[in-house]
């Protein structure tokens, strides 16, 4: 079908095809010590090995519903470290159920010493955000309430309001 023409959908902009993915699919990330993030992905933050690749060196990780969630690609021990201010992915963002989980994961993190970068009411979500041992950012997070979606777009969200979690 060319490009110009729709599939049962109508979505067009100016008779041009409308690109509408369902979601987000998977994520890889580029790491300098493929066992040492796997035993992160696996031991901290409970992800599955579905497969490991020789060339390129990589392991692919699932949270049990699809093929896979999150991939690790291995690259050379002296590439340059991640950069706060760099242009690229800033964070990933994995879901868990209730803020008592959310809670649990708060000491889960600190008990395997991993460096937690903030904690933020976004009052449509509470997070933590934390790297992995290479430095890639990711947020564990809970919605807060029903229709977020709504909610995020009347403005009624928050990126500073830090989250105690001590509790």
């Amino acid at each position: 079908m060319p490009i110009n023409e729709t599939h049962n959908t109508g979505n067009t902009t100016e008779g041009v095809y409308m690109i509408r993915p369902q979601k987000v699919g998977h994520v890889v990330l580029k790491v300098r010590d493929l066992q040492r993030s796997e035993r992160f992905f696996t031991e901290v933050l409970g992800f599955e090995v579905v497969t490991r690749l020789k060339n390129p060196r990589g392991v692919f990780f699932t949270l049990g519903e699809q093929h896979h969630d999150l991939a690790v690609l291995e690259v050379p021990a002296d590439g340059p470290e991640t950069r706060d201010q760099q242009v690229g992915l800033h964070h990933v963002a994995l879901q868990v159920g209730s803020f008592a989980e959310l809670q649990e994961c708060y000491r889960s993190l600190n008990a395997h010493n991993v460096t937690i970068t903030g904690t933020i009411d976004h009052l449509i979500t509470k997070s933590i955000y934390f790297v992995d041992p290479d430095g890639n950012g990711f947020e564990l997070y809970c919605n807060d309430g029903d229709n977020g979606l709504e909610r995020l777009r009347r403005g009624e969200a928050s990126a500073s309001t830090r989250l105690n979690l001590q509790s």
